[in-house]
């Protein structure tokens, strides 16, 4: 199944010579290994580690994350069939998507809201990253809340609350510190050549319904945003339409809010800036990374080891 003339016509006028680099990646898509994170709610890299080594799995930590790995994907079922994965005491999780949680720059003691949470992963991540902090997960779709209810149990993640809600629709009363907004889109950073399972529904009418959704959420999610909190906006997809045009479009429509750039380590005055980490993350690290128009967001490439994915962090003026 080929990939539709829309993409292949949309990335190469947004990325230029760079777009034959996504559609490499998206050929090597499949020889992707596995990738997961120690729950360190319940577990720890070390015990993973330990664990994985008694098993005979070959596996690699993560330089950027010390709680990812990365095993072969001929090893995938004896990942499946490790205690480990029964017990929660590891997630599944494409490395891509562990990005978001840790741009996200979260304190103890803070509202944080996940507005789009299930199935949980990075829920469950933001929890065992700040286990201090108080999380809101919304979820609209009840099929989809209930398994999010059943990973935050498995996970062991108890600083988390459920709210059965279209995040589009939230209260005007309530307020967050911290947002997370990993929004529904059509998952063209997670294309696989070849493979029909990915392509399928794959559109331009997909794009379409996406995009609205997108700038719905965006706006809700500013609305709702403490000043000086931040949002952190993000997708797995490479497409401009989703992300770059949903930022400038929130960004126009909320003047009290702005940018704040998730590859710089210091403002203007040489003061460090709250993305400090992840943008030394970023610098340190060979993570592949497309060019975008709006400078200061993220676009992680599709590669062999990596899914095409999309980040933006805004902050709502004090």
């Amino acid at each position: 199944m080929a990939l539709p003339s829309f993409f292949i016509d949309s990335i190469a006028g947004s990325y230029g010579a760079a777009a034959s680099s996504i559609l490499e990646g998206i050929a090597q898509a499949k020889d992707r290994p596995v990738t997961f994170r120690a729950n360190t709610l319940k577990s720890s890299a070390e015990e993973v580690a330990e664990a994985l080594h008694a098993a005979g799995i070959e596996f690699k930590r993560v330089p950027w994350y010390a709680d990812a790995f990365i095993v072969p994907a001929s090893f995938e079922q004896a990942v499946w069939n490790l205690d480990l994965i029964h017990d929660g005491k590891i997630y599944l999780q494409s490395l891509s998507s562990m990005l978001p949680p840790l741009a996200l720059a979260m304190q103890a003691g803070q509202d944080i809201l996940d507005m789009c949470a299930a199935p949980g992963g990075k829920t469950t991540q933001i929890a065992a990253l700040e286990p201090q902090a108080h999380v809101t997960a919304a979820e609209m779709h009840a099929p989809r809340a209930d398994k999010l209810e059943h990973n935050l149990e498995k996970q062991g993640a108890k600083n988390v609350q459920v709210m059965r809600v279209d995040a589009r629709e939230l209260d005007e009363f309530f307020s967050f510190d911290r947002i997370l907004l990993d929004a529904p889109c059509t998952g063209s950073g997670t294309l696989i050549a070849g493979c029909e399972r990915t392509l399928k529904g794959f559109s331009e009418q997909l794009l379409q319904k996406c995009a609205r959704s997108q700038r719905a959420l965006l706006d809700r999610g500013l609305t709702v945003l403490k000043p000086g909190g931040y949002l952190l906006y993000s997708t797995c997809s490479v497409l401009p339409q989703e992300n770059e045009d949903a930022v400038a479009h929130a960004l126009k429509k909320h003047r009290d809010c702005e940018l704040a750039a998730l590859d710089k380590a210091e403002d203007a005055d040489g003061n460090l800036t709250v993305a400090a980490p992840f943008a030394e993350l970023l610098a340190q690290h060979d993570i592949p990374v497309l060019h975008n128009e709006i400078e200061g967001t993220v676009t992680v490439a599709p590669s062999r080891e990596y899914e095409g994915f999309f980040l933006a962090l805004m902050t709502k003026k004090r």
